[in-house]
C-alpha cells in the first residue's frame, strides 16, 4: 500500500475553494438582508407603512404627522388630510 497524501484525489484542493466561495457569498447575502431589514425595505407588504411609496410621499406623510404631534391640528383634520394623500397615491 503507497501513500502518497492525496486522499481525495485532486478535489480537496477545489471543494476547498467552492466552499469559501459559497461561505463568502452567503455572508454578503445575509449583510444585505440585515441592511435591507434596518433600513424597513423588507417586510412591510401591501398596505403596509406608507414611507415605502417613494420620497413625496414620505415628506407630505411626515409633515401631517409632525403637526399632529405638535396639536396643530386635530384628529379630524388629520385622519382627512391622510385619505387625501392615500387617494392621491392611488391615481398614481
Amino acid at each position: 500500500m503507497h501513500w502518497d497524501g492525496d486522499h481525495m484525489g485532486g478535489w480537496g484542493m477545489g471543494m476547498g475553494w467552492l466552499v469559501l466561495a459559497l461561505l463568502v457569498l452567503g455572508i454578503v447575502v445575509l449583510i444585505m438582508i440585515m441592511v435591507g431589514i434596518f433600513r424597513g425595505r423588507i417586510g412591510r407588504g401591501p398596505g403596509g407603512d406608507d414611507r415605502a411609496q417613494g420620497p413625496e410621499r414620505n415628506r407630505a406623510r411626515d409633515m401631517l404627522d409632525e403637526r399632529y404631534a405638535r396639536g396643530e391640528i386635530d384628529a379630524t383634520e388629520y385622519d382627512e388630510k391622510r385619505r387625501r394623500l392615500e387617494n392621491r397615491k392611488d391615481k398614481d
